[in-house]
């Protein structure tokens, strides 16, 4: 019983000890729970990390240049714990908060990123998607010059491809159903929204199968849709296949059965 009770008390004074190791209390100037916040970053503890620079954005004036520094790292130490909504909403304050700085533009990227890692399948709601699109586009928009504007757009090409990808797989959905009005509709959506995808050739691709269904025969908008594949596309198989230009000897008959000359 003696020793039970021991070990009791001494793993609850562990356990207060390691409670109370950080506490932004501790430190009564704004640069000592800096220092401190960056020591407990480096060294991996993250929520500690988060604590001492949340209290930073709290405390110190608007003015002060530290305050960015703690947005950022503040946003850094959410992310590093996958607090991603968290993390973004840091990055933005940055962001927002100070244009002029020289952590801005990289928080403008990092709140995308942190927004595009809530939407990890196009499939899902497309909420994050369009989130992480604005700030994307404000970095590329209000920074041109900024060292992170070549990755941003590249982030939004990837976008548009996922953006693509989600109508895409709704109008396949609807064809596999035979619901053939809803899946155009669908795959005109990807060729008007994201011109530049390959989702949009693989739409009008499936548009010209769909009208040249027996039950549809829609041949003027088969036609119609093959002649933007063929000057997009000029090279592609499937545009090949779908929409051979006719020759000069289609329609007419072959040596066997034509008529002899006179």
């Amino acid at each position: 019983m003696r020793r039970s009770l021991l070990l009791v008390v001494g793993l609850t004074l562990v356990s207060v000890g390691c409670f109370r190791a950080f506490n932004v209390r501790n430190y009564p100037t704004s640069i000592s729970l800096f220092e401190a916040g960056l020591e407990r970053y480096d060294a991996e503890k993250y929520t500690d990390a988060a604590n001492a620079f949340e209290r930073l954005t709290l405390d110190l004036p608007s003015r002060d240049s530290l305050l960015p520094r703690a947005h950022w790292y503040l946003g850094q130490s959410r992310l590093k714990r996958d607090e991603r909504l968290l993390a973004a909403q840091a990055f933005i304050r940055l962001a927002e908060s100070f244009p002029n700085d020289s952590l801005a533009d990289d928080a403008l990227y990092a709140s995308g990123q942190s927004y595009l890692g809530l939407w990890p399948n196009a499939a899902l709601d497309p909420q994050y998607g369009l989130l992480a699109q604005t700030q994307f586009r404000l970095l590329v928009g209000v920074y041109p010059d900024s060292p992170m504007a070549d990755s941003a757009t590249a982030a939004l090409e990837a976008l548009d491809e996922r953006f693509a990808t989600k109508d895409y797989e709704t109008g396949m959905h609807y064809l596999r159903r035979k619901a053939y009005d809803s899946a155009i509709l669908y795959f005109k959506d990807v060729v008007k929204g994201w011109p530049e995808s390959d989702r949009a050739r693989q739409a009008m691709v499936r548009m010209v199968e769909i009208y040249r269904l027996p039950i549809l025969n829609y041949t003027d908008d088969a036609e119609e849709v093959c002649v933007t594949l063929r000057a997009a596309y000029p090279k592609d198989l499937d545009v090949l296949r779908l929409c051979k230009l006719p020759t000069a000897t289609d329609g007419m008959p072959s040596s066997a059965t034509r008529p002899p000359r006179p």
